[in-house]
């Protein structure tokens, strides 16, 4: 089975025990402090991974890194993967489960990159926009190229708005490349 596969799973589990013990707030916020603390610390998450490395150091591992600072339940769950030889999945699982998280509450994602840092003005009117056009609760991420040259890029969910100068030159180029053959 493929790991997005087993990690769907697992976190379809996660999500069901959670909202049965109406702790799903509270567990979607372990995981998403699960996910920033492997993204900060590569050799934490290569451990995770790692065949080699014993369920009880990995157990040990967990418990001190996480036990004090996310839900019993979360906890407990991370401790059960590793038992059962997941370990190298407890990544993506919780990816996952935010992700569920996220469908469930309506939670879209859009990232914006921009040649230049947006003003929260600008911020909050593409929010708007985005909200009125998508619905639901907009969680926007606003990164910065300047390799753009000016405008912005647009990203929600496999959808795409290029209004950025660097788009419109690509473009062009093509049009003045299909056009001479």
């Amino acid at each position: 089975m493929s790991e997005l596969t087993v990690a769907s799973r697992y976190a379809k589990s996660l999500i069901d025990l959670s909202e049965e013990q109406n702790l799903l707030e509270v567990v979607n916020g372990d995981m998403g402090f699960f996910v920033k603390t492997l993204k900060e610390n590569a050799q934490l998450k290569a451990v995770l991974s790692n065949p080699i490395i014993s369920h009880s150091k990995k157990l040990n591992i967990l418990t001190d890194v996480f036990g004090s600072k996310v839900n019993a339940l979360s906890i407990g769950f991370f401790k059960l993967m590793v038992s059962k030889g997941r370990g190298q999945v407890i990544y993506a699982t919780a990816k996952q489960f935010i992700e569920l998280y996220n469908v469930k509450k309506h939670i879209t994602k859009a990232t914006v990159v921009s040649a230049t840092p947006l003003s929260d003005a600008n911020k909050q009117q593409l929010l708007a926009e985005v909200k009125a056009a998508v619905g639901g609760e907009i969680t926007l991420v606003a990164k910065v190229d300047p390799s753009l040259i000016g405008g912005f890029v647009l990203t929600i969910g496999d959808k795409q708005l290029d209004t950025s100068v660097q788009g419109s030159l690509n473009k062009l180029k093509k049009n003045f490349a299909t056009a001479a053959v």
